[in-house]
């Protein structure tokens, strides 16, 4: 019975089942937070293109640990693929983009595309669009809301 156990530890190893995975973050700036929640509390922050280890995940979250800090992120800011930054005036890439990937991708609202569709609608006003881009709110003002709300868990 040891030896079975034992060889299936082994195999499991060999495989890379119990390997910690790496992934790149996706978003400009990720918060790295003591539980698997956006309630959580912030303990570090993550950049654009930084590597991070996936310790364990959990309901749509992963712990991750990226030079010395651990913390929990959620699984859509980070990505399986090298993100791969160029200095210059070039924009940062991925590798191994699919058309998949490409065709969301253009279907986006850049900076061209807003002025080209301000150029097109110059009667619609965006003054409260710009303004709600630019709100920040704080952690502890949204936890507020939440709990008022009874969206809390």
């Amino acid at each position: 019975m040891k030896k079975w156990m034992l060889a299936c530890c082994v195999a499991l190893l060999a495989t890379g089942a119990w390997a910690a995975k790496e992934m790149s973050v996706q978003v400009r700036d990720g918060q790295l937070r003591n539980r698997a929640s956006f309630l959580g509390a912030v303990v570090g922050t993550v950049a654009y293109g930084d590597r991070v280890t996936v310790n364990q995940t959990q309901a749509g979250w992963c712990e991750v640990s990226v030079a010395g800090k651990t913390g929990w992120i959620h699984e859509s800011a980070l990505t399986p693929k090298r993100v791969v930054m160029s200095s210059g005036s070039e924009d940062a890439r991925v590798q191994s983009v699919g058309s998949e990937e490409v065709a969301l991708a253009g279907k986006g609202f850049s900076k061209e595309v807003e002025a080209e569709y301000k150029k097109q609608n110059k009667n619609l006003d965006y003054a409260w669009v710009d303004w709600m881009g630019q709100q920040k709110i704080s952690n502890a003002r949204l936890v507020e809301f939440l709990k008022q709300g009874d969206l809390a868990q």
